[in-house]
């Protein structure tokens, strides 16, 4: 699968062990930086990351700031991705299985590397379920005229 990784300077070390590890596991791996953990915005990073993936260079994306927070905002302005933060395994199965997911955002801080790498397996292997949430999931990049 063709992932995109992105973070701050707070979550530089744990992209760099993820993405080594994807790569490990047989997946073809877009690093977008940073390059080092010199101080850097995490709306750069997480703006870059959804384009990759809303562009088709990438299938998902991972997004990684000190709190999964800053970046999951950044990563949702862009109307084509659903990029949910996750801490365990059930919310990273069920953001694929009922909101189909294409980006996930793990907190650095708050989530070690054995709970992130279970987190993107989780991600990874499931699949949207379809059904009642297709048309759920579709206003999801629709701007809504009416919200009365």
């Amino acid at each position: 699968m063709k992932i995109a990784i992105a973070s701050d300077h707070a979550a530089f070390d744990l992209k760099q062990e993820l993405g080594k590890w994807l790569r490990e596991c047989g997946h073809e791996v877009a690093d977008l930086g940073p390059e080092n953990d010199s101080r850097v915005d995490y709306p750069d990073f997480g703006y870059r990351l959804a384009q990759h993936v809303a562009d088709g260079q990438a299938e998902r994306g991972i997004a990684l700031c000190g709190s999964g927070i800053g970046i999951s905002i950044a990563v949702n302005r862009h109307p084509a991705l659903r990029c949910a933060l996750v801490s365990e395994p059930l919310s990273a199965r069920l953001c694929r299985e009922h909101n189909d997911a294409n980006a996930i955002a793990i907190g650095a801080r708050l989530t070690g590397v054995d709970m992130a790498k279970a987190c993107i397996e989780t991600f990874l292997a499931t699949s949207f379920a379809g059904d009642r949430h297709t048309g759920r999931v579709a206003k999801l990049s629709q701007i809504p005229q009416d919200v009365s």
